[in-house]
């Protein structure tokens, strides 16, 4: 069974919080994990049976909704998380009056993100060491 929480700075994030550490800084090298935008972001924790298996965050930037730090831990992988994270973050971002949203993926995700309706809108770039591309989606209200 999926459960999806959604959690808000000063409720506890300490689950979001140890998966983004788990899957961005131990596995993928990530120095800079954690910034301001927490405090202001809505944390969406995914739990499969009770157990935390994945996290994304949702926030305004630029006048819009921005999706990110959508991460799923190792075990947990292969069984469609990722795209459920995704579209619990469309539905809640909808609800918020959203139109669209906007992302910015590592681009070994460019692909994953394309086959949930998400298109590229800027060049490759550099986030720390890892290339990472714009990517957005009109959503359906």
């Amino acid at each position: 069974m999926l459960t999806c929480v959604w959690r808000q700075f000063p409720e506890d994030l300490t689950d979001p919080y140890r998966i983004r550490e788990t899957v961005f800084v131990e596995e993928q090298g990530f120095a800079n994990e954690f910034d301001g935008t927490d405090k202001t972001a809505r944390h969406l924790t995914l739990y499969a049976d009770g157990k935390c298996a994945g996290c994304a965050r949702l926030y305004v930037e630029n006048g819009g909704w921005h999706l990110g730090r959508v991460a799923v831990l190792r075990e947990f992988r292969g069984m469609g998380l990722g795209a459920a994270l995704v579209r619990e973050a469309e539905r809640e971002a909808v609800r918020l009056g959203a139109e669209k949203i906007s992302l910015s993926a590592q681009v070994q995700a460019e692909d994953f993100y394309g086959k949930l309706g998400y298109r590229a809108v800027t060049g490759i770039y550099l986030d720390e060491h890892c290339p990472h591309v714009g990517m957005e989606k009109k959503l359906d209200g």
